[in-house]
C-alpha cells in the first residue's frame, strides 16, 4: 500500500480549507510541506488518532484540492472523500517509511502513536513552541494538558523531531531532561516567511502608522499596545500615529474591544483588520514606521522575517526567538515596559538613530528560504535513515498515553513518574 518515500499528514489542511479559516502561521508551514513533499508522498488524514493512507492518485487529487480556493475545495472534496477513503488503508506495513506531521495533529493521543507503532513508521513531528507549558497563564487548561501531551508524545515517540528555531530546540531539549525522558534527534531550522514582496502590488503611500500582526490575544500583549496608544491620542491629538491590528480575534479579544469602546479618541487611531491578504497585508507592512511585537513568548515569529524581508524596521519582545531570528537588527524590549514602548514608537515617527541604523543594516538583509529549509531537513532525515531509536511509545488508555521505553533487547521499563510533572524544573 504504501509505494511511495513519505506519508504526509494533511488532516490540519483539510479542517482549515473546509471551516474556511485564515491560515495561521502554522498552516503556512503545512502548506510549504505540501509543495515540497507532496510529488512524493502518500496522504494521511486521521480523526482523533484514526488515520488512513490514501493511495498514490486519490493522495495527488487531495494534494491538488487543498491548494484550490476554499469553495472550490468543498465542492471537490465532497466528491473526492467517499471513493479517497473506500480505497484508503488503516493497517500497514510502513517498514520504517517517514511519517511527517508537521501541524501538531493528535500527537497527543494515544490511538495515533499505537498506529505509528504498528504500522512500523517512523514518524517526524515539528514541534512550534512550547508555550502552553512555559506561559500556561495565557493558555486555557485543555490547550495546556493538550500541548504537554503532544511534547511528550513527540518526545517519546519520534525518529526525529523538527523544530523551528533554536530557541525551541532549547526548550524541547530542557523539558525531556527536566522530565527524564530520552531525547529524539532534534535538528532546528528556520521558517520563510509569506511571499509579501511581490514587484507588481501598489504600496500604499507611507504614513504615520505602525502594523501589528497576529492573533488577537492575551499572550501577543494588545493591550499593553492599547494603552500606549490611549497617552499617544491624548498627547498628540489628531496627529497621533495609526495603530493597524492585523489579526483574526482569538478567546481573549474582549478586552481588546472593551479598551477600544472605552477609550476617547482611540476608534480615529486604532484600527482590526480580522481578514487581510496577503497582498494587502504587504502593502499595510511595507509602508509602515515599523511592525511591532510586544509578545510574552513566541516560538518564531514569522512577522519579523515578513516585515525585515519588506525592509521595514522591527519594534519587538526580547525574547530569545526575536534574538536569534532578528539577527541583531530590530528593536527588543522589555514587552512589560509600557513607556519604553511609548518613548520608541514616538521616536520612529521620525528618522531616529535606532530606525536609520535598522534601514541601513535591512539592505543587506536575506531572508531564509524554504528551500533552505527543506534542504536541512532533507539532508537531516537522510542521516535518521540509518539510526534507529532503541525505544518507542507504547499507547495507554488515556490522552496522555502510557510512556515504556523498548530497549534493543525487547524488554520494556516505565517511564520515570516524574512525567506527570506540570512544567520543567527550570
Amino acid at each position: 500500500m504504501i509505494s511511495r518515500e513519505f506519508l504526509l499528514d494533511v488532516s490540519r489542511l483539510v479542517w482549515r480549507n473546509w471551516s474556511h479559516r485564515l491560515a495561521t502561521g502554522i498552516d503556512r508551514v503545512c502548506y510549504a510541506y505540501l509543495r515540497n513533499f507532496g510529488p512524493r508522498s502518500q496522504a494521511v488524514v486521521q480523526y482523533r488518532g484514526v488515520a488512513r493512507i490514501l493511495t498514490e492518485r486519490h493522495s495527488d487529487e487531495l494534494f491538488e484540492t487543498l491548494l484550490e480556493p476554499d469553495e472550490v475545495f468543498r465542492r471537490r472534496l465532497s466528491l473526492l472523500a467517499p471513493r479517497a477513503l473506500a480505497a484508503s488503508a488503516r493497517a500497514v506495513d510502513g517498514r520504517g517509511t517517514f511519517y511527517i506531521n508537521v501541524g501538531h495533529t493528535d500527537i497527543d493521543l494515544s490511538r495515533l502513536l499505537g498506529w505509528t507503532r504498528r504500522s512500523r513508521v517512523n514518524p517526524i513531528y515539528l514541534i512550534h513552541d512550547l508555550i502552553p507549558l512555559t506561559h500556561s497563564e495565557f493558555c486555557r487548561s485543555e490547550a495546556i494538558e493538550r500541548h504537554r501531551g503532544r511534547v511528550v508524545n513527540a518526545l517519546f515517540s519520534a525518529a526525529g523531531v523538527i523544530a523551528n528555531s533554536r530557541a525551541t530546540a532549547a526548550e524541547l531539549e530542557l523539558y525531556g531532561r527536566s522530565h527524564g525522558i530520552p531525547l529524539p534527534p532534534i535538528t532546528s531550522a528556520w521558517l520563510a516567511g509569506a511571499r509579501l514582496a511581490q514587484d507588481d502590488v501598489v504600496p500604499l503611500k507611507s504614513g504615520r502608522h505602525f502594523v501589528c500582526v497576529g492573533t488577537i490575544e492575551g499572550r501577543k500583549n494588545h493591550f499593553m499596545l492599547l494603552q500606549v496608544w490611549q497617552r499617544l491620542v491624548e498627547r498628540l491629538g489628531p496627529a497621533a500615529p495609526k495603530l493597524v491590528l492585523i489579526g483574526q480575534k482569538g478567546a481573549e479579544a474582549a478586552h481588546v474591544e472593551s479598551m477600544l469602546e472605552r477609550g476617547r479618541g482611540m476608534s480615529d487611531h486604532v484600527v482590526i483588520l480580522s481578514h487581510c491578504p496577503d497582498e494587502e497585508l504587504g502593502r499595510w507592512i511595507r509602508t509602515a514606521r515599523a511592525l511591532l511585537l510586544p509578545s510574552f513568548a513566541e516560538g518564531f515569529g514569522l512577522p519579523v522575517i515578513e516585515a525585515m524581508e519588506l525592509g521595514t524596521p522591527v519594534i519587538a519582545s526580547d525574547l530569545p526567538c526575536f534574538r536569534e531570528i532578528g539577527v541583531g537588527i530590530p528593536t527588543l524590549l522589555d514587552p512589560l515596559d509600557a513607556v519604553a514602548w511609548e518613548r520608541t514608537i514616538l521616536s520612529f515617527l521620525d528618522l531616529c538613530p535606532e530606525r536609520a541604523r535598522q534601514l541601513r543594516m535591512l539592505k543587506e538583509y536575506s531572508a531564509p528560504t524554504w528551500g533552505g529549509h527543506f534542504a536541512q531537513v532533507e539532508s537531516w532525515l537522510e542521516e535518521l535513515r540509518t539510526v534507529r531509536r532503541p525505544f518507542m511509545f507504547h499507547p495507554g488508555p488515556d490522552r496522555r498515553s502510557t510512556p515504556v521505553v523498548v530497549r534493543r533487547d525487547g524488554a520494556e521499563r516505565h517511564a520515570p513518574d516524574r512525567l506527570q510533572t506540570s512544567r520543567p524544573e527550570r
